[in-house]
């Protein structure tokens, strides 16, 4: 297309402009040898309209379905791992978690670590079992979440548990296979996706939950709670606070209390007067 436009314009038959309209130019010098030719310039299409595709908003876990799921759990490491939705995990972040990343004592300092009351980090590391956490930058290596009273506690029963088995204490990985091949080995984010869905088949949930979906509860319950946006999206880590929106699904009985807040028009007007 480029010769024909440049035949058209040596000819007159076409505008001069139309080029820098429909291409710029660009260097190819970050392209492997074979791919760069003998001109470092090259042309290449300007892009005219840049779509943006609207994040939907995704469904929820409801507090009831969380429930459902950790009382059918068989295991303390399953009643752990879905107590963790409340931190906003992902399964790539959890599966990816190292014992030494576990700071649940008020204070951390001996840790070498500032931060104050029971928290998590997650770190993007070459994982063996393939686990990444997501945004990480040279200037903030690492994240670290808050957790509550109910994360440390079931966390403290699942180190009971897995110690008690002769392959548990092995590796330095958080979750570990307990009970299925390969004995000891570090879970997977496929794994931990499988375990909600078995979850929710026993719990006789008429859908399948997620951990996404735990992850929009814990942004929504946050909210719920007076969570600010920013508060939100720095527990789902996310870079910026609009990337936060989707994930926010308000609690219908919140929504109830907003509507019934909002006066009449009668009361207005009589406002007004």
């Amino acid at each position: 297309m480029r010769q024909f436009l440049v035949h058209g314009i040596t000819t007159k038959a076409v505008p001069s402009a139309a080029m820098a309209q429909l291409y710029e130019v660009a260097e190819s010098w970050d392209l492997p040898e074979q791919a760069r030719g003998e001109d470092l310039t090259v042309y290449r299409m300007r892009p005219r309209h840049r779509v943006k595709v609207p994040r939907k908003k995704g469904e929820r876990a409801t507090d009831r379905e969380i429930v459902e799921l950790f009382l059918t759990c068989r295991s303390a490491r399953d009643r752990f791992i879905v107590l963790l939705g409340r931190a906003g995990l992902r399964p790539g972040g959890a599966a990816g978690l190292r014992r030494e990343d576990m700071h649940f004592m008020p204070d951390s300092t001996v840790l070498g670590c500032p931060k104050k009351g029971s928290h998590l980090h997650t770190l993007r590391r070459d994982n063996s079992n393939g686990a990444w956490a997501k945004r990480q930058t040279l200037a903030v290596p690492g994240r670290w979440k808050p957790v509550d009273h109910m994360v440390v506690t079931a966390y403290d029963q699942y180190v009971m548990e897995r110690t008690a088995l002769p392959h548990g204490p092995d590796s330095d990985f958080v979750l570990v296979n307990l009970f299925a091949e390969p004995l000891g080995a570090p879970m997977t984010a496929d794994s931990i996706t499988e375990l909600f869905g078995r979850l929710s088949k026993r719990a006789g949930l008429p859908r399948n939950v997620t951990p996404r979906m735990l992850r929009r509860a814990a942004g929504s319950n946050l909210a719920d709670a007076g969570g600010g946006q920013d508060e939100i999206a720095a527990l789902l880590d996310h870079a910026r606070l609009s990337s936060a929106e989707p994930y926010l699904t308000p609690d219908p009985d919140r929504l109830r209390a907003a509507m019934d807040r909002v006066p009449s028009p009668r009361e207005l007007a009589e406002g007004t007067r």
